[in-house]
């Protein structure tokens, strides 16, 4: 069986949503649990600039005030709001936090719990894994200012996450079941034709800057993870780098570098070019501890980073 310790964390966070592999299947059913108390996670945001060929990071600023599970972090186009998920009262809802004014608001409010908040290609809904009352995981969409929610995707299930491509085409993780792996699908949205192009996925989906291409990462196994290229011209994949060990959370600077992050600090690789990752920065002066998710403002002014107690990591 795969190394799923970065999903065993998060759904030990959440205590809704398990993502497990092979025999683990049938727990990859979201159960929520009326006692289940999920563990604390913050979000911060670091400024960067870049000086003389290299970056420079500002002081991490929490923007989670809530004590509890805050994860999967978005920018808005106009990288001045970010939306995430919030687990309160072990309900999972969408929030979104206004960086200049530094209020947050509420964007869903629903009996379900909704995670992973994404801008659709229309710029005005967002789309969001939803755990239905029966568990079932599907893809729906919401109005950014508020208004009833629709179905994306009606018979491709269980989704875990997903990322658009076009506005009539996704990539999407979609959960194994009865002993089967994981599975990375390419999936039109009218017609809901899938074509698997990958097995066993990492959750991160990304758009590689500037190219026609969006990455993963590939665990090919317990201990060779590596990020893949996905050229969506030829349906083609390559790989590009391996993983720091142990991780799978990535994100793009705009400028085609890849930053992944350990513990406390942060690293840098630009694929096919640089042979080793590289340490550019070190929160543990600053209190970070326990760095899992990261995400990248669209000008790259600007990174979000999770942060998981030392129990979590």
């Amino acid at each position: 069986m795969q190394n799923t310790s970065g999903y065993l964390r998060e759904a030990a966070l959440a205590a809704l949503i398990i993502i497990g592999i092979g025999a683990a299947a049938r727990s990859q059913t979201p159960s929520p649990s009326p006692t289940a108390t999920p563990a604390f996670s913050d979000i911060f945001i670091v400024d960067v600039k870049n000086e003389r060929g290299g970056m420079r990071f500002g002081p991490p600023v929490k923007i989670t005030a809530f004590a509890g599970y805050n994860n999967q972090p978005f920018f808005l186009p106009d990288g001045r709001s970010i939306l995430y998920t919030s687990i309160r009262d072990k309900q999972a809802d969408i929030y979104r936090y206004d960086l200049r004014s530094r209020a947050t608001s509420q964007i869903t409010n629903t009996p379900e719990s909704e995670y992973s908040p994404t801008l659709m290609p229309d710029g005005k809904n967002i789309s969001v894994v939803r755990v239905e009352a029966d568990g079932t995981q599907r893809l729906w969409s919401f109005p950014q200012n508020g208004g009833q929610p629709s179905l994306i995707l009606a018979n491709i299930k269980p989704v875990g996450y997903h990322l658009w491509i076009d506005d009539h085409t996704l990539a999407l993780f979609i959960l194994g079941a009865k002993g089967k792996p994981n599975t990375l699908q390419i999936v039109d949205v009218q017609s809901e034709k899938a074509e698997v192009v990958a097995e066993n996925p990492g959750r991160i989906l990304r758009r590689i800057p500037h190219q026609n291409k969006f990455s993963f990462v590939h665990k090919i196994s317990d201990r060779e993870w590596t990020i893949k290229e996905f050229d969506l011209r030829t349906y083609t994949s390559a790989s590009l780098t391996a993983t720091l060990t142990g991780v799978e959370d990535y994100a793009w600077l705009p400028s085609g570098t890849l930053l992944m992050a350990k513990d406390s600090k942060l690293f840098s690789l630009v694929p096919l070019r640089g042979k080793t990752w590289e340490e550019i920065g070190d929160f543990s002066n600053a209190g970070v501890k326990g760095i899992t998710r990261i995400a990248i403002s669209p000008k790259g002014n600007r990174i979000a980073i999770v942060t998981l107690p030392d129990a979590e990591r």
